[in-house]
């Protein structure tokens, strides 16, 4: 595919990214189906405003006054779109395998340049990556795809869009701000549209993924398409997606609404903007993907898939954090429920845990056996400590990586205990095991535990890891 075309007006992009225009626009544009109104005009009616209100709720209400500018009303604006295919999950949410440069002004779309990240040119890199990237897939430069190696969207965004304006890509100099879309919001959306068929090839809520992924990977090579044509079908997809959502939007808005919400707050949407007050806004409602500060204990375990096809789809994980006064240790136990074939091998991560600032490292294992220090990397990012190592796990195995590490004073007091647990962007099928043992015993706590748990000085909570969770302890 050509990426550098004169731009040219379409209609397929508005739900290509509906799940970027549907939180913030769902409601009106839905009364510009019925009504055959503008939606600038729309933007001015106060029914239509207490309408959305009224679908979105009152604590999303603030989000109403960025609407405009983000959709070009006030100002022509122009975003950059990730597709982070978390099949094979990256720090910032998964694989960029595509992208889109989008123009809106005034309801208005244009594509300035979209594409695989394959056919971006090769000046959008670096010539420094990661060290981890280089040896394990053998580059000698850090490029676009590879850019999202921060778990906080904003700095992997910032890193994407230097990488872009270093080829000159169409837009670069213009772009207002950065969208994250995973492959679980198609597969969500295809569960209110239901199935429907594209090239001969019927497409579901199960399959989808799939089906697209051997279609860009294998099956373009049987119908004769050349390498760059290989993802041209996801136009075609697309454009069918979107005739499905405008034709049943209005009637189900309820449930765009509510997976809207869902998928931003479970980090399967994530958005970054070059506007302070707009990124404060999006920070305000977690919605940016970012590395949240915290003056208690902290939380956020990382995994970077280097070269292990999609296996993460096929990943099973549990999340075990202890604390013994000042002693913490983090278990990510992995499932491997997979096998070997074209789209799953042996799970190879680089797997990162960040914690408070100044934690010591004590030990680490993985599979029960000690890891040499050595073979621990470190360092420091968004005002927290990271260790992390690499991992190999086969089809049909779980296998247990292990951090120990001593907690920095003032973490544990004599008053109160706090723990924020974030969740990776576009890490899904998680859960959380906590038991924290403490010198007093506790006098409440949010969330509570089960009755039978109250009056010791042990808190045992386990949960589904879908979004960022926030603890506290009072003793």
């Amino acid at each position: 595919m050509n990426t550098n075309f004169t731009p040219k007006r379409k209609k397929w992009p508005w739900v290509l990214f509906i799940v970027f225009l549907f939180i913030f626009a769902g409601g009106f544009y839905a009364y510009s189906f019925v009504k055959n109104l503008t939606p600038e005009k729309l933007l001015e009616s106060d029914f239509v405003q207490k309408q959305i209100i009224k679908q979105v709720g009152d604590e999303n209400s603030d989000l109403l006054n960025i609407i405009p500018d983000l959709l070009g009303f006030e100002e022509p604006k122009t975003y950059l779109f990730l597709f982070l295919n978390n099949t094979e999950l990256r720090p910032g949410g998964g694989f960029i395998g595509s992208y889109a440069t989008m123009h809106f002004d005034k309801g208005q779309t244009s594509i300035l340049q979209m594409g695989g990240t394959e056919n971006i040119s090769k000046s959008s890199s670096s010539d420094n990556p990661p060290g981890i990237l280089k040896d394990k897939l053998g580059v000698d430069k850090w490029y676009f795809r590879d850019s999202n190696w921060s778990p906080d969207f904003a700095f992997s965004s910032e890193k994407t869009l230097e990488f872009y304006k270093n080829g000159n890509n169409v837009g670069a100099d213009d772009i207002d701000g950065v969208v994250g879309v995973t492959t679980d919001v198609l597969e969500d959306l295809m569960l209110i549209t239901g199935p429907f068929v594209v090239d001969g090839i019927e497409f579901t809520s199960q399959n989808v993924i799939e089906k697209l992924e051997y279609e860009v990977e294998y099956a373009y090579d049987d119908k004769g398409l050349e390498f760059h044509e290989r993802k041209d079908i996801l136009e075609t997809f697309m454009l069918a997606l979107m005739n499905h959502v405008k034709g049943d939007i209005f009637k189900n808005l309820s449930k765009y609404k509510n997976l809207a919400l869902a998928l931003l707050k479970e980090k399967n949407i994530v958005i970054f903007s070059l506007s302070e007050k707009k990124e404060d806004i999006l920070t305000k409602n977690n919605w940016g993907g970012r590395m949240n500060e915290s003056d208690g204990d902290y939380l956020l375990w990382v995994d970077a898939n280097l070269a292990a096809l999609k296996t993460d789809y096929v990943i099973k994980r549990d999340l075990y954090y202890s604390i013994d006064r000042n002693v913490a240790t983090i278990k990510m136990l992995y499932k491997h429920t997979g096998k070997f074939d074209w789209r799953t091998t042996r799970y190879l991560s680089y797997a990162r845990v960040y914690v408070p600032s100044d934690s010591l490292l004590l030990a680490a294992k993985f599979g029960g056996e000690t890891i040499d220090m050595k073979k621990i990397d470190g360092g420091t990012e968004g005002g927290k400590q990271w260790f992390g190592t690499f991992i190999s796990i086969e089809p049909g195995e779980e296998k247990e990586l292990e951090f120990e590490y001593e907690l920095p004073v003032g973490v544990l007091d004599d008053l109160d205990y706090s723990l924020l647990v974030q969740k990776q962007i576009g890490m899904n099928n998680v859960d959380l095991h906590l038991n924290l043992n403490f010198k007093s015993d506790i006098s409440s706590a949010e969330p509570a535990e089960e009755e039978n748990k109250f009056g010791d000085n042990t808190y045992n909570f386990e949960t589904e890891l879908t979004k960022d969770l926030e603890f506290d302890v009072k003793f």
